[in-house]
């Protein structure tokens, strides 16, 4: 390993099938209780309702003034979605680094999960004009997630066997769908009957978004009390490096080290870019569907009520195609609708929510497998001992450069104010994409990284 520590268990597993199967199971929980955040906030309520804040303060030219700057308001949430990004980007080789050095994940987990969670719970406190305190508790929150999921994603190469991945990953995926299709239930009923509660519109809004905070720091406890730390074994000379100084350091010796590993980093590159478009379509459909399709908010949190559902059976459905075609192929396949979804969003027409709805049905079949096979396949590519490290770089693929996909959209609709223009674009993501994993030959990436080659990858 070339001076580089490593787990006392070799492969990271968990010794006893007992306790591989708690571990796992503690698990699924961090994605039931985070998944509501992407939901709940990013999907569906934070993006039209900071830009009405937005709007709320823009000049009679519907631009607001951060730092002097002129943005249109329809763009504040896609710039603020982008500079979250930048944040990430900052922090995540630092806490991979760090856990990789210490072997203490799970301290570093509640910390990212926690200071999300308190910001989450902060947008209650978001009304008005203060749109600038929307845009700090954005960017803060979406940092601590992409931190927190760098460092729960590093743990499933330790938790789980080679043959087990796909199925664990992908029962994660649903525990977070799941999660957030029964808070999506309790939040159309608050914000459809919000009369009824004797609360305003935007308090009903504002309630919901400080609940996904209280939701993901709660079932945060369960994952924290099943997972457990590996105890590191390091040479000798090498106990200083353990600290946070060296984050970045650890960072350029990671990248060296994945050029040892060039076609790990092919499918890095791969799924940078077409996870570009993937999370960018999620944190931007709200708008498209208020601002362009002129949907109302109920339709919207039905829409991805239907996505959160159809997910579930997704992710599970994709993990069981995994493991009769393979992983690789599956995710291309996936690629290919994701692809025609995009063509068909650009013509639906405005005011008609059954279209809506079908092209809801289409990203939510294909949303959570693509994701969760996406993490299993790379778990594969990962050599053993720097499993924390390379999925800070996972991460930063599939978080910290996705702040090209929102830029793009924030600077199509700034220069068109068309958002069909940007929905649009959001094409050539999946295209090349798919064209970049379809040339990587993950058998012998497998065999590559030191690890065993499944029978079906």
């Amino acid at each position: 390993m070339r001076g580089r520590g490593v787990t006392a268990d070799t492969a990271g597993l968990t010794g006893d099938e007992t306790g591989r199967i708690r571990e796992q199971r503690g698990w699924y929980f961090y994605d039931f209780a985070c998944s509501v955040y992407s939901t709940s906030v990013v999907t569906v309520f934070l993006g039209p309702y900071l830009t009405s804040v937005a709007k709320a303060a823009a000049d009679a030219d519907g631009f607001v003034h951060p730092l002097g700057i002129p943005v249109r308001a329809g763009s504040v949430f896609a710039y603020s979605v982008s500079v979250s990004i930048v944040l990430a980007v900052l922090l995540m080789p630092l806490a991979g680094a760090a856990a990789d050095r210490t072997g203490r994940k799970k301290p570093l987990l509640a910390v990212a999960a926690y200071v999300g969670a308190g910001a989450t719970a902060g947008m209650f406190f978001l009304d008005g004009d203060r749109y600038v305190l929307g845009v700090v508790l954005l960017i803060v929150a979406n940092a601590s997630l992409s931190v927190s999921m760098a460092l729960y994603n590093a743990y499933l190469p330790q938790i789980a066997t080679p043959e087990e991945r796909d199925a664990v990953s992908s029962r994660g995926w649903a525990f977070g769908y799941t999660s957030g299709a029964f808070v999506l239930v309790l939040n159309l009923i608050l914000y459809t009957g919000h009369e009824s509660f004797g609360v305003s519109e935007s308090t009903a809004v504002r309630i919901c978004l400080a609940s996904a905070g209280v939701w993901w720091g709660a079932f945060t406890l369960v994952p924290l009390s099943r997972l457990r730390d590996r105890r590191v074994v390091r040479d000798a000379g090498k106990a200083g490096e353990g600290s946070v100084g060296t984050g970045w350091r650890q960072l350029m010796a990671t990248l060296r080290d994945m050029r040892r590993h060039p076609l790990t980093l092919s499918f890095l590159l791969a799924y940078l870019i077409y996870n570009d478009g993937v999370q960018t379509v999620i944190s931007q459909a709200s708008i498209y569907g208020s601002e362009e399709l002129g949907l109302d908010q109920t339709t919207l949190i039905t829409a991805v009520l239907l996505v959160q559902i159809l997910a579930v059976v997704g992710a599970l459905g994709m993990g069981r195609l995994a493991r009769t075609h393979g992983a690789k192929r599956t995710i291309l396949a996936s690629l290919a609708v994701w692809t025609a979804i995009l063509g068909a969003g650009y013509f639906l027409p405005a005011g008609a929510p059954v279209w809506f709805f079908a092209l809801a049905a289409a990203i939510g079949m294909v949303l959570g497998g693509s994701q969760a096979l996406s993490r299993s396949l790379f778990s594969h590519l990962v050599p053993r001992g720097k499993e924390a490290e390379y999925f800070a770089a996972y991460e930063m693929s599939d978080r910290g450069l996705s702040w090209l996909g929102p830029l793009v959209f924030g600077l199509a609709y700034q220069v068109t104010g068309s958002y069909r223009d940007a929905i649009l674009s959001l094409v050539v993501f999946f295209v090349i994409g798919f064209a970049l994993l379809a040339r990587v030959p993950v058998r012998r990436a497998v065999a590559e990284a030191g690890n065993p080659v499944p029978e079906r990858i």
